[in-house]
């Protein structure tokens, strides 16, 4: 599997220490696995000795873990306002495929780490991350309900549940699919998940 993108304008600047920590970690993760990353990787990576990094975390499984609960907690955050500022549901769900789409140029290589080293995470943040992961599928579902519900079409939650899922995994692809520039993969991304999405008898 190639290494997701590193640099440019995919990758978000940090804004201070600790999340310079996360970001770096992110990319040599993806990179390598958890497992064969180190304390010192991770420091000589960010330009500071292994043992500074424990004035940030505890350790390693630390880092991890704060780095995928955090993002979760992002996109159920940002997703739950643009769903509050949105003007009705079709506006509602073209709003999450826009953020969600944005969240996975962004954030490649934290796609890698969320897929490969998931049973890598301590227990409570396993559970912590699940829990919002449940929340923002939920919150799709409820979104992909009433817009169908608008045009007369009734959706059980356990279906909406599923497509949402199954746009996530296409929106997902970003560390393998993403082949073109950033600009023309944000729009062939939005159109395929809307075109995913779309209402079906």
């Amino acid at each position: 599997m190639p290494a997701p993108p590193s640099g440019g304008q995919d990758t978000p600047a940090p804004a201070s220490r600790r999340e310079q920590i996360l970001a770096t970690a992110a990319e040599l993760f993806a990179a390598r696995g958890f497992h064969g990353v180190s304390v010192s990787d991770i420091g000589a990576a960010c330009g500071v000795s292994g043992p500074a990094l424990y004035k940030h975390f505890a350790g390693k499984d630390a880092v991890l873990a704060e780095m995928l609960v955090s993002i979760s907690e992002q996109l159920l955050g940002v997703g739950e306002q643009r769903v509050d500022d949105a003007d009705g549901a079709e506006a509602a769900l073209a709003a999450l495929i826009a953020w969600h789409v944005d969240f996975a140029l962004r954030h490649r290589a934290l796609i890698v780490v969320q897929d490969r080293d998931w049973s890598s995470l301590p227990p409570e943040a396993r559970e912590r991350v699940r829990a919002l992961q449940r929340s923002y599928v939920d919150l799709w579902a409820r979104v992909l309900q009433e817009r169908d519900a608008g045009l007369g079409v009734v959706v059980g939650l356990d279906t909406a549940r599923a497509r949402a899922h199954a746009a996530f995994g296409l929106i997902n692809s970003t560390p393998h699919s993403g082949l073109l520039p950033t600009d023309r993969m944000r729009v062939l991304l939005a159109e395929m998940a809307h075109r995913a999405l779309a209402p079906t008898p």
